[in-house]
């Protein structure tokens, strides 16, 4: 690894992004667009955050504000889980529209004509064993894939999933997380599947915290061609703010939840992880979608992924906002 002027240079790396674009994926997606170490290949959109539709419009939005020096295709998925009955939207977490209420000029771009999880097979199959996969949303859009091709396990390098909890309370009920809940059975069809996956769940995700002061110290430093960007950035995170002011106590400040699953996707050296055999529940009205780590000595239960435990919570914030400079 190079060091030059306080910058990483790594091997670039190809990603997917899977995303149900709400106010932290439209930040991680900023981010993944300016970051030198990668190239996004493609982003694919999901329900979750905002019903599909909008997490599409939102993507391709995010794009134009971006403006990458290279083209980004953008291929819808699924808008309802496998099995369970219409998804319920977080609104009151990221605002009518997805993206804190914000107003982003609308894009020109066209979304590409082929699904999400066919979108994934192509380029499974054009970058194999070069090809990693963030998912910073349900896991539908994967469990179709491999539903249809069980060989794209062998052929995808890595899966980075934001989702899952572990050691610690869940978001969205008291055991389970957000994107796991909003479709169990699509994060147990991929946990099982065999293909090579870090969980980035709320056992990171919960320490690595972005607040309004370093977001207006950011506006400050920031180069004009970033301006745009940050100052988005700033006003959708009001939302933001005032929702983790009123569930978690938190003042002026939220967890980066998928910018981290992007980081550690662009640098597992930032967190410590630990090879568990995980299940997730899928039949449990109070623990549907709970990630349940079998800790055991003889391990009988799940299947193993590798669960981070710790983070360099400063060193992940500082290089998200670094990217903006």
């Amino acid at each position: 690894m190079n060091e030059k002027r306080g910058l990483y240079v790594r091997q670039t790396k190809k990603m997917i992004i899977d995303a149900d674009t709400g106010i932290d994926d439209a930040l991680a997606i900023l981010y993944a667009l300016k970051s030198p170490s990668i190239r996004v290949e493609g982003i694919t959109t999901v329900f979750g955050n905002i019903n599909v539709e909008k997490a599409t419009d939102n993507t391709l939005r995010m794009i134009q504000l971006a403006a990458p020096l290279y083209e980004v295709p953008v291929a819808q998925g699924a808008g309802k889980p496998l099995k369970l009955d219409q998804p319920e939207f977080a609104t009151h977490v990221h605002g009518a529209n997805g993206i804190g209420d914000v107003e982003v000029p609308a894009s020109s771009q066209q979304v590409l004509d082929e699904a999400a999880a066919d979108f994934i097979l192509r380029k499974s199959h054009e970058l194999e064993d070069e090809l990693i996969l963030v998912t910073l949303g349900p896991l539908t859009n994967l469990a179709h894939a491999i539903e249809k091709d069980p060989g794209v396990c062998q052929r995808i390098k890595h899966v980075y999933v934001m989702g899952g909890a572990i050691a610690v309370p869940g978001n969205v009920t008291p055991v389970s997380e957000a994107n796991i809940w909003n479709d169990p059975e699509a994060a147990e069809l991929v946990f099982a599947s065999g293909v090579p996956l870090t969980m980035v769940g709320l056992d990171v995700t919960m320490k690595t915290l972005l607040t309004g002061e370093q977001l207006d110290r950011l506006q400050q430093a920031c180069g004009e061609e970033n301006d745009k960007m940050v100052n988005f950035i700033r006003e959708s995170h009001r939302f933001y703010f005032n929702f983790y002011r009123a569930s978690n106590f938190f003042i002026e400040s939220a967890p980066i939840h998928d910018s981290l699953t992007v980081l550690v996707a662009e640098d597992p050296s930032i967190v410590t992880t630990q090879l568990m055999n995980v299940k997730v529940v899928c039949d449990s009205e109070l623990c549907a979608g709970m990630t349940v780590a079998d800790l055991r000595r003889r391990s009988l239960v799940g299947s193993p992924i590798y669960v981070c435990t710790q983070v360099d919570a400063s060193l992940a914030v500082d290089r998200l906002l670094h990217a903006f400079i």
